[in-house]
């Protein structure tokens, strides 16, 4: 049984669910918030979760195998790396910081620890992109040649710190749901990208904080293939389409928790309903007790995050190429 703290009760009410989801694997046995009153609501009054707001406290307790981060992206990083200094393995939410050394830094923490990290990339361990990731793999329809993917929602809320403070999200709509289709680009085509392109919009400047509300970038591949990407929080559109030398194939939605469509040509491919989330800390389960390699590890957020840093550099050269 792994014995598991929760930090932060925002996404981390999600994440509780996917742990109660494997009775036989996990046991949440702390949920720690700054606002203790909105943990025990995460909670529902489980009297199993004992509510803290006092982090150092729940590191330094032996007790705890697992730590789960699910807050801020700044915060990432050093909790991070004080949960894997304590001893703990970790889940850290995307993305999985707010810069390039950063990430670096905790990928190195977790090899000094000996300790497991796995990056919160829960599509990656879903069926439905597993198998769209076996059909590009296995050049079912041939080569690819484009990608096409999306990931938005609407509205810009002020009174919430992801449009609102820099310093907190790290970044705008790249930062927060563009990693999604950096993700999806990279484990749909099989490859890593040589090159991207991108440019910023935002129709609401005076409520994002610098940041963008909206952009669209490419990945170029070595083997040619491109892929189109938009991440906004002005749009309704969420999918992952890719086009092959002998037709196509896709999700949609691509990233919400919401059941995806998964077809290729006229046939649709379903598999039994289950919790993303779940699924991911089944495999991360199976990591520790098996001593088997973490797939989202740290060394793939921080890829990305080099990735998302190209991005910004072009963006801020008005659409200029740049070499990864």
């Amino acid at each position: 049984m792994i014995r598991v703290a929760i930090i932060g009760a925002g996404i981390g009410a999600e994440h509780l669910e996917g742990y109660r989801a494997l009775p036989e694997r996990f046991q949440v046995a702390t949920l720690c918030d700054l606002d203790t009153a909105r943990a025990a609501k995460a909670t529902g009054g489980d009297p199993g979760i004992s509510i803290s707001g006092d982090l150092d406290a729940v590191l330094a307790d032996p007790a705890i195998d697992l730590v789960d981060v699910c807050l801020p992206p700044h915060l990432h990083f050093p909790v991070s790396v004080k949960a894997l200094e304590a001893g703990k393995h970790v889940i850290c939410e995307k993305p999985f910081d707010i810069s390039v050394k950063k990430a670096a830094m905790a990928v190195d923490a977790c090899k000094r620890a000996g300790k497991l990290l796995q990056i919160g990339y829960r599509c990656q361990y879903d069926p439905y992109h597993k198998e769209l990731m076996r059909i590009g793999r296995e050049k079912e329809l041939g080569a690819i040649k484009l990608i096409r993917t999306c990931d938005s929602f609407f509205g810009v809320n002020s009174s919430n710190w992801r449009f609102t403070d820099h310093k907190l999200a790290g970044g705008g709509a790249l930062m927060d749901i563009g990693v999604y289709c950096i993700q999806g680009a990279r484990y749909g085509s099989g490859e890593e990208p040589v090159a991207v392109r991108a440019v910023n919009y935002n129709t609401y400047p005076d409520k994002m904080d610098g940041m963008e509300e909206t952009i669209v970038f490419t990945l170029e591949f070595p083997s040619g293939a491109v892929a189109s990407c938009t991440a906004s929080y002005v749009a309704r559109a969420d999918e992952l389409h890719i086009s092959a030398e002998k037709g196509n194939y896709g999700l949609e939605p691509g990233y919400g928790y919401a059941t995806p469509q998964l077809y290729k040509q006229s046939e649709k491919i379903t598999y039994p309903a289950h919790n993303q989330q779940a699924t991911q800390m089944d495999a991360f389960a199976r990591n520790i007790l098996d001593g088997t390699p973490v797939v989202a590890s740290g060394e793939e957020g921080l890829r990305d995050m080099r990735i998302i840093e190209a991005i910004y550099k072009s963006a801020k050269k008005g659409g200029k190429r740049v070499m990864l």
